[in-house]
Parts: C-alpha cells; sequence; structure tokens
C-alpha cells in the first residue's frame, strides 16, 4: 500500500497515475504494462524501434482475450517511420517467437489490419521477472538480517557510560 497525505491506496489505483501525471493526460489514455520489459530488453534481443513498437500495440490493448490490431499505418505514423519498417521488425519479433500475427477477415471478404498475440513475449518475460522478484526477496531478507544485527543507538552511550565509571 501507498500512502499520501489524504489517503490510502493500492500500488495499483489509476488515482495514483493520475496524481503523478496529472488529470488531462491520463483522461487521455494510458498504457499498462510490466517494467521488466524495458529493464530486459536487450536480453530479450529486442531494438529500441521493437520497443517503440510493442509499446504502441500495447495501447491498443485494453483487455485480455481481446488482442490488438490497429494498422501498420497507424503505428508507423506515430514513430516516423515507414510502414514496411513496422512490417519487418514485427515479422522478426515473430520470427523471435514474442509475438504472434493472426489475420484478420472481413465479413463481406477480404482481409483488415492484422491482430497481434503478446503470449510469447509474456512467456519470454515471466523468467526475468522470477529473477526480479527473488532478488528483491533477497534484498529484503538482507535488509532485515543488517536490522537485527544493527546496534540500538543507545549502545554507543551505554559503553561509554560503563568505562567511565
Amino acid at each position: 500500500m501507498a500512502t499520501t497525505k489524504n489517503s490510502t491506496k493500492k500500488k495499483s489505483d489509476p488515482k495514483m497515475i493520475e496524481e503523478r501525471w496529472g488529470k488531462p493526460l491520463t483522461q487521455s489514455g494510458w498504457t499498462a504494462f510490466p517494467s521488466v520489459l524495458l529493464r530486459r530488453q536487450k536480453g530479450l534481443g529486442l531494438s529500441p524501434l521493437d520497443i517503440n513498437i510493442l509499446l504502441h500495440l500495447m495501447t491498443y490493448w485494453w483487455y485480455a482475450g481481446n488482442d490488438p490490431h490497429p494498422s501498420k499505418k497507424t503505428i508507423a505514423d506515430a514513430i516516423d517511420v515507414t510502414p514496411r519498417t513496422v512490417q519487418k521488425r514485427i515479422a522478426a519479433m515473430e520470427t523471435a517467437g514474442l509475438i504472434t500475427r493472426k489475420k484478420r477477415y472481413l465479413p463481406a471478404g477480404g482481409s483488415t489490419t492484422n491482430q497481434y498475440s503478446f503470449e510469447g513475449l509474456i512467456k519470454e518475460l515471466e523468467p526475468f521477472a522470477q529473477e526480479e522478484l527473488d532478488r528483491r526477496a533477497a534484498r529484503q531478507a538482507e535488509d532485515r538480517e543488517q536490522a537485527k544485527r544493527k546496534k540500538p543507538r543507545n549502545f554507543m552511550n551505554t559503553q561509554v557510560m560503563k568505562r567511565v565509571k
């Protein structure tokens, strides 16, 4: 739980995001993603452009089971690259098993934008996330041990007083 002056809130409370970024920015939309994605992008073999594309895809992913399906042009326009560049990077991430493209078809025939699944990315991130959790737990255990070993503040005064007597 995180505490503010006026209230106690859960860390996942959207109001906390609003407190940091302000109402206009949060009302215009925000995206949740695991921090380990950014911290371990090198370990996943992702370039900064790949991360940018993934983050853009994630802005269209609102609910589990409803995979995002923006056009490559929409993503390309947002990050100032060509749709072909987006297509190549998505294909590379698909080859790496991080995302899966699913073709979508119109009821009247023909195709529309692809749908993108992050199941592979999630699977690849889980060991990194577990490492982070294990590291955090070890650090907390070390902190608890160190706190046990610390002498009380008045310990030094007590020792000095005994010597003076």
